[in-house]
């Protein structure tokens, strides 16, 4: 099957072309704080006319049919290149001068992974902050149509199960109503990012900081406009703000559109979604009793602190406003385990994802009831449904390579003599798209200090995770490239 490469080069193109405009919406905040505007400018023209030349010369292509490769390469040369040129406005504005800091930089926002090589965030101008931040908001909003509505599609994500559980509805179903289920999604994607604004500034935030944080929150991607992150604000309105709208992202959008429809019993007939929320709870409640137990802390700011780091690693989102690894031994590996364990498929959150592990656990149960009965014939379950066994091994070999992959990145980075808690910490982060890591890399510190093989090799991990690894390790499997 040969490649349709003049429509890949011009959704690639058109991809660029929007990549700049955003470039532009910046240029308002550093003219406000008046901030030098003119290297906003100029990343933004660049992007925009590599982008629209690209377009144009590719607008007359014959085909304009899309094979399931084609797919595979635009996914990953997409978040590639947008993340290669939205290095620009950090490079020419001296923000961050070093073309690898700044890669690294772009694609942890692209990504959504919130992983920073900034020592002084607050050091930075606004219009650059804003640049950070907006890379997350808008591989947030390409993250919900992939999983929604182009990975299952390819046969790749978790949204498959969610496909497979939702009678009528298939990839070729969904195919006509790619534009449909993005143009909703995307609607309620702003709308809660504006409802946020909204709710902190209440709260007391400035309106760059309450939208900056809105931006960040909704991609549950983490970067925030101050050193501390959110524990620079010591408000309980706002951290339970931004708790609230941490577990929204990281909840199946479907389903929360199921919910403004005011269908709720159909949103907790969902299983993930359930497991979910009890995951949450629960967590959330035994470990606010080990840390009001092990420190002078009164309860509800234990409970608050637990809850926010919870919420803040199971969605993927990174913001902290505590340092997890300096409670108790014991928590720091709790803390450690929810970096794979990832939030709702079809949300913005990075990680393997809950639906995963249900469909895992519930195999594993399952395969000792085979044993006993080796003719009978005993399905996975979800949802009331039957899930096939396609979908069965799919989950299973995602875990497997998602397991090996993280193992090879550990022994990989150790090469460039971090230690063992940072190596750990590090690669469970970027893999998962999280943020914060252990060791040189936790929660209180940053990932200046890793090596540029290190920094190009995290930010390798973090497009793997972002993209469900199959979309990107397909490239390199050689029956790919071959033209039947």
């Amino acid at each position: 099957m040969r490649f349709n490469f003049p429509l890949i080069t011009n959704i690639l193109g058109l991809l660029l072309f929007l990549n700049g405009s955003f470039m532009l919406l910046c240029m308002p905040f550093s003219v406000y704080y008046g901030e030098d505007w003119f290297y906003i400018l100029i990343s933004g023209l660049i992007t925009i006319v590599c982008g629209s030349t690209t377009w144009l010369l590719t607008k007359n292509h014959k085909s304009k049919e899309l094979k399931k490769k084609d797919g595979y390469l635009i996914v990953t040369l997409g978040w590639f290149f947008m993340s290669l040129f939205g290095t620009l406005p950090f490079i020419l504005s001296g923000a961050i001068p070093n073309f690898t800091d700044a890669f690294f930089e772009t694609i942890s926002g692209f990504t959504t992974t919130g992983a920073s090589v900034l020592n002084n965030i607050e050091g930075v101008p606004k219009g650059i902050l804003f640049w950070r931040s907006l890379t997350q908001w808008i591989g947030g909003m390409g993250i919900i149509v992939l999983a929604v509505a182009i990975l299952p599609i390819l046969g790749i994500g978790g949204m498959q199960l969610f496909i497979a559980e939702a009678p009528g509805i298939s990839p070729d179903k969904m195919k006509p109503r790619i534009k449909d289920v993005a143009k909703r999604l995307w609607f309620i994607y702003l709308g809660l990012t504006v409802t946020e604004t909204v709710l902190l500034l209440l709260g007391g935030m400035t309106f760059f900081d309450a939208l900056n944080h809105s931006l960040t929150t909704m991609a549950t991607g983490g970067f925030s406009t101050k050193n501390k992150s959110v524990a620079h604000y010591d408000s309980a309105y706002i951290q339970y703000v931004i708790i609230a709208f941490m577990f929204l992202a990281g909840t199946n959008f479907t389903i929360t559109y199921y919910c403004l429809k005011g269908r709720l019993k159909k949103a907790w007939a969902n299983e993930e979604f359930r497991m979910y929320f009890i995951l949450v709870a629960v967590l959330s409640i035994c470990i606010s009793f080990f840390v009001f137990s092990s420190s002078w802390t009164g309860f509800e700011k234990s409970f608050r602190d637990s809850l926010f780091q919870v919420v803040s690693l199971i969605t993927t989102t990174g913001f902290v406003t505590a340092d997890y690894t300096s409670w108790t031994p014991f928590l720091t590996i709790v803390f450690f385990m929810l970096m794979f364990l990832g939030a709702s498929a079809g949300s913005t959150a990075g990680g393997i994802k809950v639906v995963r592990h249900t469909l895992l656990f519930k195999n594993s149960f399952l395969e000792m009831k085979r044993q006993l009965h080796p003719s009978a014939v005993i399905p996975v379950r979800l949802n009331n449904s039957a899930v096939s066994r396609d979908i069965t091994y799919n989950v299973l070999a995602f875990v497997m390579i998602y397991l090996l992959v993280y193992v090879v990145g550990v022994f990989l980075i150790s090469f460039t003599g971090v230690d063992f808690d940072t190596a750990l910490g590090a690669v469970a982060t970027s893999l998962g798209n999280i943020g914060p890591g252990l060791g040189q890399v936790g929660p209180v510190n940053n990932f200046s200090s890793i090596t540029p093989f290190g920094k190009w090799l995290l930010a390798t991990l973090m497009l793997l995770g972002r993209l469900e690894l199959f979309t990107v390790l397909m490239l390199f499997n050689p029956n790919f490239w071959q033209k039947y």
